[in-house]
């Protein structure tokens, strides 16, 4: 293991959620963050822009640059990533965090909606980590990390909701490609995903509300496990499809309560964790059930 005290991270959708929580982790380290998202002024139903995210990671002990930044832009991305090298002199770790859902089917999907989950999810990812491969590869220990599942080919995860399932997975088969393509060059890439939901405003808003939310760990569960992964040496840990709980056990941790919201609330299992992933000890988790019609973009 080691500290992130003076690296850079690029983080896409930082300004809340996981994307901040993996910010806010790296920032008492030290290090030195650039929040990438679409959020300058507050929104009524989403907290956080990418100045108070700004503000929070100063306040945790790191440096911030705050970047206006829609991932579906090219020019946008590579003018962020430019002022991400010229402020902090380069670039250590590339998290692709951004994230559009719409838990519908094939009827209920409009293209607009088709569109902009392939824009932010695949297609952004893939740009993101494009620009940032030139900077990485200068880097002492660089890491790509995606926020996106197993690639688990199952009927289930794309009959309700193919478009998404489409988009996410669009994602982590950018950790194969990418994986494969940057070994030599010593760049990790790896995926991350979560064992329960995750209590942040998609899963408020739209996904379940106060019950769904009672349900969920919090995002600095992802952010520990986030940690975790990027600290590891580039050339020894790359290609793997990560489950938060399974990567902190890895790492010594046994207590997983301190994540509840809250404790008396049963877990609720995540989409796309594959039915044959075993927990660690403790901890239990129940199915998720079947949604259909939440959208939103994060």
């Amino acid at each position: 293991m080691t500290s992130l005290k003076g690296k850079t991270l690029f983080i896409s959708g930082a300004s809340r959620g996981i994307g901040l929580a993996i910010a806010l982790r790296a920032a008492r380290d030290g290090a030195n963050v650039a929040i990438a998202a679409k959020t300058a002024e507050p929104h009524p139903k989403l907290k956080g822009t990418i100045y108070t995210a700004a503000d929070e990671v100063r306040a945790a002990g790191g440096k911030a640059l705050p970047v206006l930044c829609d991932i579906r832009d090219e020019a946008q991305v590579m003018a962020a990533i430019e002022a991400t090298v010229a402020e902090f002199g380069g670039i250590d770790v590339c998290v692709n965090n951004a994230s559009a859902i719409s838990l519908t089917n094939s009827q209920a999907t409009d293209m607009k909606r088709f569109d902009l989950m392939m824009g932010i999810n695949t297609r952004g990812t893939f740009m993101v980590s494009k620009y940032c491969i030139p900077h990485l590869k200068k880097a002492e220990n660089p890491h790509i990390l995606m926020l996106s599942p197993p690639l688990d080919m199952k009927t289930k995860w794309f009959e309700h909701s193919t478009a998404y399932t489409m988009a996410k997975f669009g994602m982590s088969m950018c950790v194969l490609g990418l994986a494969g393509e940057l070994k030599s060059s010593g760049v990790a890439v790896n995926a991350l995903w979560p064992r329960t939901t995750i209590a942040t405003a998609a899963v408020g808003n739209l996904l379940g509300g106060d019950a769904m939310m009672r349900a969920s760990r919090t995002p600095e569960i992802m952010g520990d496990a986030a940690y975790a992964i990027v600290t590891r040496p580039s050339r020894e840990f790359t290609g793997h499809f990560c489950i938060d709980d399974k990567v902190l056990y890895a790492n010594g941790v046994r207590d997983f309560e301190r994540y509840r919201v809250d404790p008396s609330v049963p877990l609720m299992s995540d989409f796309f964790v594959p039915d044959d992933d075993v927990p660690p000890p403790g901890v239990t988790v129940q199915a998720l059930p079947s949604a259909g019609g939440a959208q939103t973009s994060r």
